[in-house]
């Protein structure tokens, strides 16, 4: 009977996937830091930087539902 060595819930492509989708995460929130009207409320503040954190949470969302193919 073969054992599987890799325990791992997910693949590689998984992982690089949710890295990717956490550097999306952290631009989206840096963005929104660089607003200059007062209380965020302008264009990067209300607008850029939640739609980046959003596209971020997307891009987390398919790396988890993703599939790999090299794992069984």
């Amino acid at each position: 009977m073969e054992e599987n060595k890799n325990n791992l819930a997910f693949g590689r492509k998984n992982y690089v996937l949710m890295l990717a989708g956490i550097a999306v995460l952290a631009l989206g929130f840096f963005i929104m830091t660089l607003d200059t009207e007062p209380y965020g409320l302008g264009f990067l503040g209300i607008t850029l930087g939640p739609l980046i954190v959003l596209a971020g949470f997307a891009i987390e969302f398919f790396a988890i539902m993703a599939k790999d193919k090299t794992k069984k």
